[in-house]
């Protein structure tokens, strides 16, 4: 998926992100379907997500967390180490305004 975000608004988006906590965790089945689902249910209701792939994990975190962002049409902002950043913008009801 081609990032249609400036680096100003990752910037901005990472500096809200630094201070989450994950809330999706990919696992040793790695990006199956109950992630997928899960992460864009939050992702609808947040905008903004935090991923931790976990050890037990069988892909490397920044594949699996890429896998996971085109699987739910997310942009990915950023990884570092075993986190990353997910941002969907909800049409409907937009909760983060970006520079």
């Amino acid at each position: 998926m081609e990032s249609v975000l400036t680096g100003k608004q990752k910037r901005f988006l990472r500096s809200l992100g630094s201070t989450m906590d994950p809330v999706v965790q990919i696992g040793k089945a790695g990006v199956v379907e109950t992630v997928v689902d899960s992460a864009r249910d939050v992702l609808a209701a947040r905008e903004l997500i935090k991923v931790r792939v976990l050890q037990n994990s069988p892909a490397e975190p920044g594949t699996a967390i890429a896998e996971l962002a085109e699987a739910v049409q997310a942009e990915l902002v950023q990884v570092i180490g075993r986190n990353g950043l997910l941002f969907k913008p909800n049409p409907e009801k937009s909760k983060i305004e970006l520079p």
